[in-house]
């Protein structure tokens, strides 16, 4: 063949194969092209959507009536709505750029903010400084970027209410107290008298008697308790102190009711170990808590019970227990019975050791609230019942 055929041949096809190159090239760029005008479309639609995502969360929090304030992790004020400024007390725009400091003018909101920081939530109150200021809630969350949400309420007519509550409560106990002890005294001197002068009082009035000491008694614990509660709720009644040896606490404590279980035929007893750490608490409130259980167990126990009064170091807590075999507390009043005035059926009740208040529970979970704490019961109805309260541990163990 004439090699100039040959070459032709060859230049054409080497022409053939680049366009074939060429138009494959060409359908990728397009393919590539329309990719990339995809990834554009979705970009810009994805920043559509977190730049109304911000606008929406931005009027959602101008919004509410409560103050919000985003925090960095340095303490600073990143974003503040509306009502953050009205609370503070500032002109709006003007808390943004200021440190948690210079925006409560408190110390201790920034000491709460720090504790959020590392353990996830805290919470304080304080009253703003001004003339009148109002008494203000601040809780701190920390964020999932970095840094803090902090949330701010006015509680100032809640703190009014209380008070008004409180000066109620003391002035009806104190008008109720009075008359009631007087009644009981009487009825208890009648008694006695008629004894000292060996005048045999007939057995339907002596029952009487014994009745109206009986209610009065009850009526008077009733009216202390509440009382008690009511100062408890108050959130000023605490003087909680550093060291507290919890174990040592549960001891004597139990061992004020030791009488009265052995009157009622119930054995009492009390293990704990050498590794409890101290709390930081009040040793007559929390005391109070250990009698209140146990004062419970002893009168929801047979004849020939068994009480045990338990304190454990689980993790970062003291626990203090205390176990019974009585009649136990049925799954759907676990948390009922800690609720004021609850009482579980009046027949469970041993008939000797008299019936309560309704109010001893309440005010166990009040006071291990106020201290950090938690209060449960773990019971199954028939089968006993053990009521636990765990506290922050915080500090070296006891020995």
């Amino acid at each position: 063949m004439d090699p100039w055929i040959v070459a032709s041949l060859g230049l054409t096809l080497v022409t053939v194969v680049v366009a074939a190159i060429a138009i494959r090239n060409g359908r990728e760029l397009t393919r590539a092209l329309a990719t990339v005008r995809r990834l554009r479309a979705a970009e810009a639609r994805h920043d559509e959507a977190i730049a109304q995502g911000g606008a929406e969360q931005a009027g959602l929090l101008q919004a509410v009536n409560a103050g919000v304030l985003r925090i960095d992790p340095g303490l600073r004020v990143l974003a503040a709505n509306a009502a953050a400024h009205a609370l503070l007390g500032r002109a709006e725009g003007t808390l943004p750029g200021r440190s948690v400091m210079e925006a409560f003018l408190d110390t201790g909101v920034e000491s709460m903010a720090q504790i959020a920081l590392t353990q996830g939530t805290a919470r304080t109150e304080l009253r703003r400084a001004d003339a009148d200021g109002p008494t203000l809630t601040v809780m701190g969350r920390r964020a999932p970027g970095g840094g803090l949400w902090l949330v701010v309420e006015d509680v100032s007519e809640l703190r009014r209410l209380q008070r008004i509550r409180t000066e109620f409560i003391d002035n009806l106990s104190h008008e109720l107290r009075t008359p009631l002890t007087t009644v009981s005294l009487l009825a208890e001197t009648l008694s006695r008298e008629a004894d000292a002068i060996d005048v045999g009082l007939p057995p339907k009035m002596r029952d009487r008697i014994g009745k109206i000491e009986v209610e009065t008694g009850h009526l008077v614990q009733m009216v202390n308790e509440l009382l008690d509660l009511s100062r408890i709720e108050s959130g000023g009644t605490l003087h909680p102190v550093d060291g507290l040896d919890m174990a040592r606490l549960a001891a004597q404590s139990a061992e004020r009711l030791r009488l009265f279980a052995d009157r009622q035929g119930v054995t009492l007893r009390v293990e704990t170990s050498n590794d409890v750490p101290a709390v930081h608490g009040d040793g007559i409130r929390l005391g109070q808590v250990v009698v209140n259980l146990v004062h419970n167990a002893v009168k929801f126990s047979p004849d020939g019970g068994e009480i045990v009064v338990r304190v454990r170091h689980e993790g970062d807590e003291v626990v203090t227990s205390v176990q019974d075999h009585g009649v136990g507390v049925p799954r759907d009043a676990h948390d009922r019975v800690f609720e004021r005035f609850y009482k579980v059926d009046r027949a469970r009740l041993r008939a000797e050791a008299g019936g309560g208040t309704g109010l001893g529970l309440a005010i166990a979970r009040h006071v291990v609230e106020q201290h950090g704490g938690r209060i449960w019961v773990e019971s199954d109805e028939g089968a006993g019942s053990t009521f636990s309260f765990a506290l922050p541990a915080a500090g070296d163990v006891k020995r």
